[in-house]
């Protein structure tokens, strides 16, 4: 057994996490959940560690089947004890619902300390459902779920409901209705959800690049006091045609790849379109744009060759120059926040990353474990 257990988990059981050996006695310091500082059980000092390094490989996303057949054949040499340790474990793996097994993947390999980031931790019992962890730098404890926007919340088992509803594109009454939350915990599920995923953006464009810039009502939807005008109906109209303080810029930037950026804008000067474009243009980028002469002049702030179509004067293509790949982004961006009847401008950035993460699949949305994996840090 002690060779097969060694050859399973690829350690040395008298220094395994947990385990101490004194005179050739293992003090088990786990319980079968893998967790520290709970009372002992009984027996099962080198019976536990093999529980726990099980775990470890089970729970590893990408087994291979010469390592299934490897812990197939140490189970086999195993004492009835010990097969009643291994089974509890097993058990208490498939009670675990979806959304902990989601979770607890992001420390699958190493657990990081979100206090000082450092990769030193030890298992230190279970809190609300969830892997308790003890950094051995700091002294902190923490769990997978510390540090991420989605701390804090509650009804973890409806998380991928969420997620669900984030890929269908669902308003917030049609959230609170499907998932029997209140409408106030729906609004806030979703833009804890979007918290990270709006902040997905690409690392370059390439090829031909194609810019502009479209418009959205200025909108304090949800404010119920200290408006410095007359209150709307949701969605409405500005109250003068045309650009104003009304509207508010967004800048949408796409390669012929289908590659997006996109930003809430301050002003529509030189300057901030350079500080938004420079990022994820490289010298090597042709940028296509209208007639806007403050992205023309951000082009040669930036210093990438630029080619302008002459919109007003009707023409739409010039050869390979045209804006039509990002114009056609603009309709479908417009017609989808259509449904929201308004979107609130402090959550214009949410909105924006929430269909680009949609767009960004081209028709394939990502599944609700993608939503949830997103939401927690990950990329889906």
């Amino acid at each position: 057994m002690r060779k097969n257990a060694d050859y399973l988990t690829g350690i040395n059981f008298e220094t395994a996490p947990g385990v101490e050996v004194s005179n050739d006695k293992a003090l088990f310091a786990n319980r079968v959940g893998g967790s520290f500082g709970e009372p002992p059980m009984e027996d099962t000092g080198r019976h536990g560690a093999v529980a726990a390094q099980l775990r470890r490989v089970i729970q590893e996303p990408g087994m291979r089947k010469p390592e299934l057949n490897r812990i197939t054949a140490a189970l086999r040499n195993l004492t009835p004890m010990q097969r009643r340790v291994v089974a509890a474990e097993l058990a208490l793996l498939d009670k675990q619902p979806a959304t902990t097994l989601i979770i607890e993947g992001r420390f699958a390999t190493t657990a990081a300390c979100p206090h000082c980031q450092a990769k030193d931790a030890i298992r230190y019992g279970h809190a609300n459902g969830l892997q308790r962890y003890r950094c051995r730098e700091c002294g902190k404890t923490f769990s997978a779920l510390t540090g991420t926007p989605l701390c804090g919340l509650h009804n973890r088992g409806k998380w991928l409901g969420q997620a669900e509803a984030l890929r269908d594109g669902l308003t917030l009454h049609k959230v609170a209705d499907a998932l029997h939350i209140h409408v106030s915990t729906a609004h806030r599920w979703r833009h804890r959800f979007l918290a990270l995923p709006m902040a997905i953006q690409p690392q370059a464009l390439t090829g031909i690049a194609e810019a502009d810039e479209t418009m959205f009502l200025l909108s304090f939807k949800g404010k119920r006091s200290g408006l410095d005008r007359k209150a709307r109906k949701r969605g409405g109209k500005a109250s003068k045609r045309g650009l104003s303080h009304e509207q508010v810029p967004v800048l949408v930037a796409r390669d012929r790849a289908g590659v997006t950026m996109d930003c809430v804008l301050k002003a529509m000067d030189m300057t901030t379109l350079s500080a938004a474009l420079k990022p994820f243009l490289t010298k090597d980028v042709v940028l296509c744009t209208d007639g806007s002469l403050a992205l023309a002049a951000a082009a040669r702030h930036i210093g990438v060759e630029h080619h302008a179509v002459n919109l007003s004067a009707g023409i739409r293509v010039d050869g390979a120059w045209h804006v039509q790949n990002v114009n056609a982004y603009h309709s479908r961006l417009k017609a989808w926040v259509c449904k929201f009847r308004g979107v609130a401008t402090c959550y214009l950035a949410n909105y924006l990353g929430w269909f680009r993460a949609l767009d960004r699949e081209h028709g394939n949305d990502p599944k609700p474990a993608q939503w949830l994996t997103m939401a927690l840090g990950g990329t889906a």
